[in-house]
């Protein structure tokens, strides 16, 4: 089988993250990953917190702690959340590991002996009330291009083109909101991009036509406006430093590395992490160090992070002259907007990671989020739908499927499943069905098709339903008892096809409905396609439990407490 590296967006460190970061990057990759999992492929997820730049520091002096103990803190809470939502990260590291430091150093070196850094005196926003120099996310203004008020001074959020502080219009400091703003001579070093532009074009030529259009739209859009040099050094007190053996001047100053330019590398110190003081024998090498034909590397993020990951990375890697492992395919998303606005942490409109799970279980989230993918375009979350796709697809048509079998099989035969007679032409139809919606639904993962992947999985519930209530058992026991428990033996069966295929989607209903069963040996990593037509994994005989309701239905007075909480629709 072949090995699969997958790697999601990294969460920055300041706060937990709403609804529209997790489906946008970490969900999908986990869904991914256990999926790849179940089939036998060698799997490598890896994700850690973004810990570096500005926004660590500036979160770090709101709570009035030291930004190193401010870092551990949060990333524990966010840890802490993902595990909440059940992603099976191999590992989940720190940017800020004595890995990741080492790592960014050596390519920094690297580029420098290769003629791909420059050292240059720039001027740089200046704040005589904050008595230091600002970086890029240290000044906020008004975005040239577009008009947003909030940009920041690496990137506009809002129609994400990249800027310098000085492109802003009525720049004001982000530490103490003052105006008065000077702008001084100092010195940076800068990733001559430019002159790995046409190295960067071919390499994304040889990909693009594999990548969603997302992706390789965004990256074309890039290359088509020229790469320009970039600073990759700034002036913070938190970061990878500047390695004095190289540029001790620099290093003198206490210049670290621009946050964009660590941040990836992190996923190769990451992997270095998961193996360092491990007893198994961990080769991270092997997953990111001349393996171009033997690992395939996915990564997983929304729209605003690809020109970072398709362009400025790969650059930094062919610029290094090593052969490290270049990403092979981009699934980029969307973003999820609440009520069609932004989600907003300051006005207290949307919903985060941490409320969503306080409220229901991870599988309601992952299955709606997932569902609801922000794949082709952007997607809305109104608690009306949200609602609506629980109780239609969760509660009514897979858990009142679950519930109805066992209960009633065990109302009219007992704890064990049923004997019954022999399959019929019913049998056959519907093995034949779930044959086929179960190719569909692996093609669509395959194909990282989210939505599509959902609707195959619906579908496959859906046929479960179809099927009882064209032999309704309960009619059919009143004249033949024996085909109904053929057909309740048949639904079990179909309980834990579910048990298995639903498992990326929602692992903890998954295991509950898996649990129900107790299968002398159970080891079914997936369904194959003969198990699926005879749907005879679970023997007549085999003792069962009816388990707890898997998904509760929401009412009409849940919506409206979750409105009055969250927020409804933005002004």
């Amino acid at each position: 089988m072949a090995r699969h590296l997958i790697t999601s967006a990294l969460p920055y460190i300041n706060g937990i993250k709403h609804l529209g970061n997790m489906v946008g990057s970490m969900l999908p990759a986990d869904v991914y990953s256990r999926y790849l999992r179940q089939r036998g492929h060698d799997v490598l997820y890896i994700c850690a917190t973004d810990e570096h730049g500005t926004p660590a520091e500036l979160a770090a002096k709101e709570q009035g702690l030291p930004v190193a103990e401010f870092c551990a803190q949060a990333h524990d809470a966010q840890k802490a959340v993902y595990d909440g939502f059940a992603l099976a990260f191999d590992y989940f590291g720190r940017s800020s590991s004595d890995e990741n430091r080492e790592i960014t150093q050596h390519f920094a070196r690297k580029l420098n002996e290769n003629g791909f850094i420059e050292e240059r005196a720039i001027r740089q926003v200046y704040s005589p009330t904050d008595g230091r120099f600002l970086p890029d996310r240290y000044v906020e203004g008004t975005c040239p291009h577009c008009g947003y008020d909030k940009a920041r001074g690496d990137q506009c959020e809002n129609c994400t083109r990249v800027l310098d502080p000085t492109d802003l219009i009525d720049p004001r400091s982000a530490i103490s909101g003052s105006t008065d703003l000077e702008v001084r001579e100092t010195k940076h070093l800068f990733l001559l991009q430019s002159k790995l532009q046409h190295e960067v074009e071919a390499w994304v030529s040889r990909h693009e036509a594999d990548w969603p259009q997302l992706a390789s739209s965004i990256a074309r859009k890039w290359l088509t406006e020229g790469l320009h040099d970039r600073a990759i050094t700034r002036d913070l007190d938190w970061g990878v430093p500047v390695p004095a053996d190289t540029w001790p001047e620099l290093a003198a100053e206490g210049k670290v590395f621009y946050v964009w330019f660590d941040a990836p590398i992190e996923y190769i110190g990451a992997t270095k992490e998961w193996a360092a003081g491990n007893p198994e024998d961990r080769d991270w090498k092997s997953w990111w160090y001349d393996v171009d034909t033997d690992v395939r590397y996915t990564e997983f993020m929304a729209k605003d992070n690809v020109p970072f990951h398709t362009v400025m990375f790969p650059a930094t890697e062919l610029g290094v002259r090593e052969p490290w492992k270049k990403v092979d395919y981009v699934k980029a998303f969307n973003w999820l907007t609440y009520y069609g606005g932004k989600f907003s942490t300051s006005q207290k409109r949307g919903v985060f990671t941490d409320q969503a799970l306080a409220i229901l279980p991870a599988d309601y989230w992952r299955y709606f989020l997932i569902a609801n993918a922000p794949e082709s375009d952007d997607s809305s979350f109104t608690w009306e739908h949200f609602t609506a796709t629980v109780n239609k697809d969760l509660a009514d048509t897979l858990g009142n499927f679950v519930n109805r079998v066992l209960s009633f099989s065990r109302k009219r035969f007992g704890d064990d499943v049923p004997a019954g007679g022999e399959p019929g032409a019913a049998e056959t139809k519907l093995g034949e069905e779930i044959a086929t919606l179960l190719a569909d639904y692996e093609s669509h993962l395959e194909s990282l098709q989210f939505r599509k992947a959902a609707a195959a999985l619906r579908a496959l519930w859906s046929a479960g339903n179809s099927y009882l209530e064209e032999k309704a058992p309960w009619l059919e026991i009143k004249t033949d008892k024996d085909g109904a428990a053929l057909t309740l033996r048949t639904a079990m069966n179909l309980i834990h096809l579910y048990s298995v295929v639903s498992e990326p989607f929602i692992p903890s209903s998954s295991a509950t409905m898996r649990a129900a069963f107790s299968l002398a040996d159970d080891t079914a990593a997936w369904v194959t396609e003969a198990e699926a037509k005879s749907l005879t994994t679970v023997p007549a005989g085999t003792p069962f439990t009816v388990p707890p309701v898997l998904f509760a239905k929401l009412t009409d007075e849940d919506l409206e407490t979750y409105k009055e909480r969250f927020g409804g629709e933005p002004a």
